[in-house]
Order: structure tokens, then sequence, then C-alpha cells
């Protein structure tokens, strides 16, 4: 009897010991190959270098995509599938205004609402780039920030606050109604086509300093701007949430709704600022992520969701921290797959490592962890 029970035990752990062995020596021998190919010399370390600074890159707009939707799962409880297409509305409404100010006096008005959908403004002659137009560019970004709160606010005032008491489930099926109509209704406006928006990104550089033995390289100054950008948006969030009253009370509410309602906290005001910052933050990197890419198309969002997602599971659901780590490491093992496989297959890489992270610590990176 007890040898029976000792063997299903066995039974039900070996193979998912068995699964997470595979993946972890399946990693362990690509990072070995990696410094085989760097040693021997088919893989240069500034190549890779800038694979490594390119995943810290995307990572930072993954991440701040990903705070958002932490955010609303930690108080709210429900997986908002929605959130991606609130990124393509931040891009696409951020980039309006960049190019209604920037377009004034070289491209006519239609062309420049409609993000040159008749080919009436493209982005080298309006000088859409962060050197030619900076006051346009960032009064853009401030915009994509301003304009997403207020269709994330919109969005909960019509829909989710009137199901709140139904449950994750419900919740989770509107949110998927909800970003395909959001989604529909941009393209109604703006079109279904894919477009560049953004002018080619200036650089400076290179430059010799005396004190260091290698030279640094030219900076991508679209590249330097999303970088800053995001880096004081996610410092914001900390001190937010660590040092002020509605960070405070989130954290209380993201632990025990209930009791933080009888203790006094507006937990109808922590909610509205949660969809705030979470719409935000989601706004400001659809439109960093233009500023990057330079292209646009109604599935930004929608494409990026699952990385998204990925990042969000892969550091604990509901935490913030957790969110940025799993961002981070998504964004450098989607870079670094280049080496071995095709960029239009190297998001297979982080869902491995997702997989991989969550078969032997099943909570994720920073599980058991809420808000903050």
């Amino acid at each position: 009897m007890s040898t029976g029970n000792k063997r299903g035990t066995f039974s039900d752990t070996s193979a998912q010991d068995v699964l997470g062995m595979v993946l972890l020596v399946g990693i362990v021998a690509l990072a070995l190959d990696l410094v085989r190919r760097v040693i021997l010399g088919d893989l240069t370390a500034s190549y890779l270098l800038s694979l490594v600074w390119n995943g810290v890159v995307d990572s930072l707009y993954i991440g701040l995509a990903a705070i958002g939707l932490s955010m609303t799962y930690s108080i709210l409880r429900f997986a908002n599938f929605s959130h991606g297409d609130l990124v393509t509305a931040g891009a696409f409404s951020g980039w309006t205004v960049a190019y209604l100010i920037g377009g004034i006096g070289t491209a006519d008005l239609g062309s420049r609402l409609l993000l040159d959908a008749d080919g009436g403004a493209r982005a080298g002659a309006l000088g859409m780039d962060i050197v030619a137009s900076p006051l346009a560019i960032v009064i853009g970004l401030l915009a994509a920030a301003a304009g997403t709160i207020l269709i994330a606010l919109a969005i909960d005032r019509l829909v989710y606050k009137r199901m709140r008491g139904e449950g994750g489930i419900p919740l989770l099926i509107a949110s998927v109604g909800v970003a395909l109509a959001l989604r529909y209704i941009i393209a109604i406006i703006y079109t279904q086509d894919s477009r560049g928006i953004v002018a080619a990104a200036p650089f400076v550089g290179p430059w010799e300093l005396p004190f260091l033995p290698f030279e640094i390289g030219q900076i991508n100054l679209h590249e330097a701007t999303l970088v800053i950008s995001a880096i004081v948006l996610i410092v914001g969030v900390h001190v937010l949430l660590q040092y002020t009253k509605l960070g405070k009370s989130m954290r209380a509410m993201s632990d025990n709704r209930d009791l933080a309602l009888v203790t006094g906290i507006p937990t109808e005001r922590v909610i509205t600022a949660t969809w705030a910052i979470g719409g935000g933050l989601a706004g400001v990197a659809g439109y960093l992520i233009v500023l990057d890419q330079s292209q646009i198309t109604i599935n930004l969002g929608w494409f990026l969701l699952l990385l998204i997602f990925a990042a969000v599971i892969l550091g604990g659901i509901g935490s913030i921290y957790g969110a940025l780590a799993g961002s981070l490491v998504i964004g450098i093992t989607i870079n670094l797959s280049l080496v071995w496989i095709p960029s239009d297959l190297n998001q297979v890489a982080a869902f491995v490592i997702m997989i991989l992270v969550l078969v032997f610590k099943p909570d994720g990176l920073f599980g058991g962890v809420e808000t903050a």
C-alpha cells in the first residue's frame, strides 16, 4: 500500500520534472554554444551586446504595458484582454496629435488627422523625428497617455463597472468584446493599412573617451527617448506605490478588497486610479513602440498582448516588479534567440522560458507578491 503510494507520487511528479529538466538542459546547451561562438569568433562581442541592448529596449515598452495589466488583475481580479488594444489606441491618438502639430504648413489637415492614410502626410516630409520635431513628439507622448486614460475610464464606466459583481470569467469575455470593438473603431477611422509614420531615427556619436579602452558607438535618439521615458515612468510608479497614500490604498485593496472597504479606503477611487495609471502606461507604451519601430497598424497591441501576458505570468500575476522582471527576461530572450532561429519565430523562445519557470515555480518569479 505504502509502496504503491510512493510510486504514484513519483509518477505524478516525474513528468513535470522531466519536462523541466529537458528545457533546462536545452537552455544550458544554448548558453554554452553562445560562449563557444564568441570564443571562436563566429559571434562578435559587439553584435552580442547589440542583441542584449535591443532586448533591454524591448523589455521597457513591454514592461510599461505589463505594469498596467498586472495592476488591473491585482485590483479587479480579471485578465483584461482589451489591454493590448489600449496600447494601439495610445499609439494612434498620440501620433495623431504629433502629426497635427508637426505637420502645420506642410500637409493638409485631413491627411494629418488620418496619419497619412491618403498618402498626403509623409513622415519624412513632415520631419517627424525627435530632432526635427521635438515639441510635436513630446506633446504627442503626453496626448497618448491622456487619450488612453480617457478611453480606459470610459470603457470601465460603460462596461466593467456594471459587471464587477459577476466574477472574473464574464469580465474576461467582456474584455475580448471590448478589444474587438476598439480595434475596429480604430480601423474604421484610420483604415487597416500598416504604414510608416516616423522618419528615420537620428544618431549621435560615436565617441572615444580617454578612460575607456573602446569606442562608444552611435546612439539612436529614438531608442534613447524610449529608454529615458520608460525609466522615468517606472520610477514614478515605484514612488507612487511605495510612498503615497494612493499607492498604499492600492496595495491594501489588492491584498483584501473587503477589508480595505471596511477600513474606509475609497475603493471606487482606487479602481478609477488603477484604470487611469494602467491605461496611461499602455498608451505611452504604444506611442513609444511606434517611435522605435516607425510602423503603425491596428494590430499593434494585439500582436504584443501575448508577450505582455507572458511577462506578467512569468513574473507572477499581480506583482508589479514581477511584471518588470518578466519583461526583461522576455525582451532579452527574444533577441538572443536570433542567434539560432529566424526573427519570425523568436517569440517562441520567450514562451519556452515562461514554461520552464512555471514548471519549477508555478507562481512566477515574484509569486505571492501583490501590486508591489
